[in-house]
């Protein structure tokens, strides 16, 4: 029977117990930088954990964590703009926005405060401006368990910020809306209803010390349900639309009209303005000039006399072209003639 030899094959090179300690103290030494940076980027904050209690907040860079889970960092988008769409949904976000088909009701469907239904589809954008509180300020709905000790990790967590925001926005949207008639919301309201919008959502987030700040809020479309509230909306509208444009018709019809009036009636009194002012200027030129005359016709009567019956003579007749006087029993015929006309042909007078 041969022999055969059972002994581990030798290995190329000797495994003492120094080289063993070097390896392992080089492990050591690779987990340990592994574990003790961590990257934030420009548009991030991150919280550090020791043992689970909040011990900072770190800004963009290269940062350093104790190891082997003894600190943990959780990076927060801080300076990222984030949006909540209601009422619609967008696939595929970018300059040429596609927009998805589907409806959502239950979240745009409003009654307004003169009981009528509205249709409003809105978008808030809002920031992160405290990552602690971002990460410790939401209760855990299992159990009522609060999560001020530990963050919450994963999508669950993330979720219920998520809602926490959704819901505080649509309970201030529908108590903005309920306040406001529908003409009032779908017209001149709207920039109000953005701005108080903006206003309470931030003032309830702070109350709630969730660490983010509303930057705007935009009504996208504001409608009547689609159907016979909508037709019955497009009559009203109609109507209001006729009405409005009688209303711009009368007022450019006014504005037309009165003006001229008013420059007929100041060119009138205007005009009678000046005759009165003439009037009076005659008359008193008439009283000055009669007194002269009285003055004259009692230093010599007669002569006055004859010549006031010639100058009455030559006004009446000053129109006129081959005049002959004659008195009243025709005993004397006695042609007026104009010394300063032509002579007639053949030396005719």
């Amino acid at each position: 029977m041969s022999e055969r030899d059972v002994s581990p094959p030798k290995m190329p090179f000797n495994l003492s117990p120094r080289l063993v300690i070097i390896i392992l103290a080089v492990v050591i030494v690779i987990v340990i930088a592994t574990g003790s940076f961590f990257v934030v980027d420009q548009t991030e904050q991150a919280v550090v954990l020791r043992f689970g209690k909040y011990m900072k907040t770190v800004g963009a860079g290269l940062q350093f964590k104790l190891p082997f889970g003894i600190d943990r960092n959780y990076n927060v988008p801080t300076e990222q703009i984030q949006r909540e769409e209601f009422g619609f949904r967008s696939d595929r976000p970018g300059e040429t926005t596609l927009y998805s088909a589907a409806d959502y009701p239950r979240e745009s469907i409003m009654l307004t405060g003169d009981l009528n239904i509205i249709d409003v589809e809105w978008i808030i954008q809002y920031r992160i401006i405290d990552p602690r509180a971002w990460l410790f300020s939401v209760e855990s709905i299992q159990g009522g368990i609060g999560l001020r000790a530990m963050p919450p990790v994963g999508a669950t967590a993330q979720d219920r910020r998520v809602k926490t925001i959704r819901d505080v926005t649509q309970s201030v949207m529908n108590a903005l809306v309920g306040d406001r008639a529908i003409v009032d919301v779908i017209g001149a309201e709207r920039t109000n209803i953005e701005l108080q919008a903006r206003e309470r959502m931030n003032a309830t987030f702070e109350s709630y010390e969730l660490g983010i700040s509303v930057t705007d809020v935009r009504l996208r479309n504001v409608v009547p349900p689609v159907g016979r509230v909508q037709d019955a909306f497009d009559d009203v509208n109609r109507a209001v639309q006729d009405f409005n444009r009688l209303i711009n018709e009368g007022r450019e019809q006014y504005n037309a009209e009165i003006p001229r009036a008013d420059g007929q009636a100041q060119r009138m009194i205007e005009e009678a303005e000046g005759y009165r002012v003439e009037r009076v200027n005659t008359a008193t030129g008439d009283v000055a000039r009669f007194d002269e005359v009285l003055v004259q016709y009692r230093l010599d009567p007669r002569t006055t006399r004859t010549r006031l019956y010639y100058e009455m003579i030559e006004d009446v007749f000053a129109g006129e072209e081959q005049v002959q006087l004659i008195d009243r029993n025709l005993s004397n015929f006695i042609p007026l003639l104009n010394l300063n006309q032509e002579p007639l042909p053949g030396g005719q007078q």
